[in-house]
């Protein structure tokens, strides 16, 4: 008997783009602070607050990117608020921010057409710590029934669902300090074949806490820069130490185009493309020759069918260590060629540190701004360049210049590389 086959029928692509931004991190919260804050090279690094950490249980480090004055009753109803994980606060009021900037009202979308995909790279730290010293010193019986769903992964996309009542598509996207970025593009896939007319993307994470930072103390991973704070992120830097943790959310409202255009929607950008590779390198350290970022890279432009020369910004991955910098401009020479010297390239984690799962978002929206607004943020803190890190980084002042397209890197532990390509809508 001859094999069935199936004929597929041809698929249209969707157009998709961005209607709202919400960002919840430590240079302000709503975005237009936010912008404003890195802009003026503002960083939101300092020592780290004891209402996060017991100083007496911290190593070497003790800066970090604090997300301060939230209060998650600003946004999320008393009851549901206490039966959530900090990461899940911030992914929900990210979450209402990008709803309100979008202007999307409840009647404007088919709930079972408003899909969520809102990662985190490590789900609930704190409530992990808070019910293990209580295991240890009260039992078991005194632990938090809500204990499960606080620090599952995916219960911030779970949480944002409900909280808007999105019933389409609902998943969360797990890639380190990659994961916003997936997320993003797994958004980016739903409604390019027209399984959802608006999706809400984006991550959150909240791992200042005694057993996060002890865990990335013993990778010797982070900067050690306790003295001036503010300027221990130093992407690029010839004296660059380690990343700064930080921690918060952003979460994008992405829409097909069309409804987009019915409903009468400001739209800051056009998401074009997409890619996505894995370094099968390492668990943690990236190729020292940034192949497996490059060919990121390639794959986002080509499925924009740009030219790497018609990017006008790249936001940067550059998170301030030594080998995971260098790999980023060594790729980003492999792709942009003759071209890499001239396109501006920022690292805006100089000024808010990593925030991890959260950080990919967080640096789309700063694409999307830059294109609406027409300025790149600086890298601050860059006051000796390694030499081997020889491209445009935007030192220190923020720049007036036209930006149509911009590219966003990210990069996390276990090889996973996204690069996600946004262009002016037209």
């Amino acid at each position: 008997m001859a094999p069935t086959t199936f004929n597929k029928p041809s698929m249209e692509r969707h157009r998709v783009v961005v209607t709202g931004i919400g960002v919840v991190s430590p240079v302000g919260i709503g975005n237009e602070k936010f912008w404003q804050s890195l802009i003026n090279g503002k960083s939101g690094v300092s020592s780290i607050g004891d209402s996060l950490v017991d100083p007496r249980l911290l190593g070497y480090s003790h800066i970090a990117g604090q997300v301060r004055d939230f209060d998650p009753l600003q946004f999320i109803d008393p009851k549901q608020a206490k039966r959530m994980d900090r990461f899940i606060q911030f992914g929900v009021a990210a979450a209402k921010l990008a709803r309100e900037d979008a202007n999307l009202k409840d009647g404007d979308v088919d709930p079972y057409r408003m899909g969520v995909v809102v990662g985190s790279g490590a789900g609930g730290f704190d409530t992990v710590e808070k019910n293990f010293n209580t295991l240890y010193a009260r039992g078991p019986g005194r632990c938090s029934p809500f204990m499960v769903p606080m620090i599952s992964a995916n219960m911030a996309s779970g949480w944002v669902s409900i909280t808007n009542n999105a019933r389409g598509p609902s998943s969360c996207a797990v890639t380190a300090c990659a994961t916003s970025a997936s997320a993003i593009g797994e958004a980016y896939r739903i409604l390019e074949r027209g399984d959802a007319d608006v999706m809400l993307a984006g991550g959150s994470d909240a791992c200042i806490t005694s057993l996060g930072m002890a865990g990335f103390a013993s990778a010797r991973a982070l900067s050690a820069c306790n003295d001036a704070p503010e300027a221990a992120s130093k992407p690029f830097d010839l004296s660059r130490d380690g990343f700064v943790i930080a921690e918060g959310a952003t979460v994008l409202v992405l829409e097909s185009m069309e409804h987009a255009k019915k409903r009468g929607a400001t739209i800051y950008a056009e998401l074009v493309g997409f890619g996505q590779t894995n370094d099968a390198h390492d668990i943690v350290m990236p190729r020292e020759d940034g192949e497996g970022a490059a060919a990121a890279m390639r794959a986002a432009l080509k499925e924009a069918n740009l030219a790497p020369e018609k990017v006008d910004y790249i936001n940067a991955h550059g998170t301030s260590t030594k080998l995971g910098d260098l790999a980023e401009t060594r790729a980003i020479k492999q792709v942009f060629g003759a071209s890499a010297k001239l396109v501006p390239v920022s690292s805006t984690k100089s000024m808010t540190g990593h925030m991890l799962g959260a950080a990919g978002a967080t640096e789309s929206a700063v694409c999307c701004l830059a294109i609406r607004e027409s300025k790149i943020p600086p890298t601050i803190n860059l006051s000796e360049p390694d030499p081997e890190c020889d491209l445009d980084y935007v030192p220190n002042t923020a720049r007036n210049t036209k930006v149509e397209v911009a590219l966003s890197n990210s990069f996390g532990f276990g090889g996973h590389n996204v690069s996600l390509v946004y262009a002016t809508c037209v």
